[in-house]
């Protein structure tokens, strides 16, 4: 099956949305106490229809893939009796491959968890593969993002096994690199891929000469939750990376007992893959429908497509003899005209009441070069409407 047929077999059986987030009212309403405080109205407002859609379409896929995060860390991380991990193992012994391998010459039942471990780690990039066709690039950019910040905080910890503590600078290098990894793929490659992706569905499929469709259509496609829940997952992945390597980095004989390390590494790994997917999931979600492929502007470019020019504060023009008039489109698509009342200042949009006396804006706007009075929607061409 290919991609389109699998995105189109997701969205077919996908339950129909009950909800827009442009319908939704902060329940706590702060911006009418403080107009400074209308970004945490607009987040709380995200936050509820973000927990609303999960809670109607994240079913039995998302679940396993979970549940399955839980099985990877736990087998993959705590000794459950067998004290191959307590012990600190047999340090002459190192690598993967081979028949002297230290992997291989673990206690028996600790390498049937390794196992396990690992079967689980696929069978969860196997789902979200699966699940979200159009972030596949993206799932593997991350995934190398998360092998990245995880080799360097066990680099770190190779000479300094109290990591961050009593390190010298060099021993910083490891996590400086990793996390210039996780950055660089994270926020220059998957959120900037994501934002402009939605920036050019907002404009070709959300067209619409009136502006306040327009807006509630870019109010519809906001990313402020998804991009906080993108932070959590890099925030995350460092906290597990740091206390697994913790947790294995004295040397034996051992004298601390590594548990509280343990258990944090566990609990933020287990956390980061429920981030992970929502990560993943939110813009197949909101996108899936539309056939678009998640790609920066400059990777289109690239590809040889052609990429929209965002609008530009444009001048309205007499639709008779095409002379600049008063009305103003902005870049977001918002029509201003001045006040017709005399001696007022004041600016809005065509038909509401003027923010300064409080009349009605005209919708009808006179020339004084040829005296034509027309409509304020004809002084814009078709080419300049979104």
């Amino acid at each position: 099956m290919s991609e389109g047929e699998t995105r189109a077999a997701l969205d077919e059986h996908a339950p129909p949305v009950t909800v827009r987030l442009s319908d939704l009212e902060s329940p706590l309403k702060l911006a009418e106490r403080d107009e400074r405080l209308a970004l945490l109205d607009s987040l709380l407002e995200e936050y509820i229809f973000h927990t609303r859609i999960i809670r109607e379409r994240w079913r039995l896929n998302e679940g396993l893939i979970i549940l399955l995060g839980m099985f990877a860390m736990i087998l993959g991380s705590w000794d459950l009796g067998i004290g191959e991990l307590a012990g600190g193992g047999d340090y002459n012994r190192v690598g993967i491959f081979g028949d002297e391998s230290g992997f291989l010459h673990i206690a028996d039942l600790s390498l049937i968890f390794a196992l396990l471990s690992i079967i689980a780690w696929v069978g969860i990039f196997a789902l979200l593969w699966i699940r979200s066709p159009l972030m596949r690039e993206n799932l593997v950019y991350m995934t190398l993002a998360t092998f990245g910040v995880t080799l360097g905080h066990l680099s770190s910890h190779a000479n300094a096994i109290s990591f961050p503590f009593d390190a010298t600078a060099n021993d910083w290098a490891g996590v400086g690199i990793g996390n210039l990894v996780l950055l660089f793929l994270s926020i220059i490659v998957v959120h900037k891929a994501v934002i402009e992706t939605r920036d050019i569905h907002v404009q070709e499929r959300h067209a619409h000469p009136d502006p306040r469709v327009v807006q509630k259509a870019w109010r519809d496609h906001s990313l402020k939750v998804w991009s906080l829940s993108l932070g959590a997952w890099m925030i995350l992945i460092n906290i597990t990376a740091w206390a697994g390597a913790h947790a294995v980095a004295p040397r034996p004989p051992l004298t601390n007992d590594m548990t509280l390390f343990v258990t944090l590494h566990v609990l933020s790994g287990i956390a980061a893959i429920a981030v992970w997917t929502h990560v993943l999931w939110y813009p197949q979600f909101m996108l899936g429908a539309s056939a678009d492929r998640i790609q920066s502007i400059r990777a289109r470019e690239v590809a040889g497509e052609i990429v929209p020019q965002a609008s530009k504060r444009r001048q309205g023009r007499c639709p008779i003899c095409d002379v600049d008039t008063a009305a103003v489109k902005h870049a977001d698509g918002m029509i201003e005209v001045p006040c017709a009342a005399e001696g007022c200042d004041g600016r809005g949009m065509p038909g509401a009441a003027c923010p300064d006396c409080e009349a009605l804006l005209p919708t009808r706007i006179g020339c004084l070069s040829c005296g034509s009075n027309t409509t304020v929607a004809s002084h814009f061409t078709r080419a300049e409407a979104w």
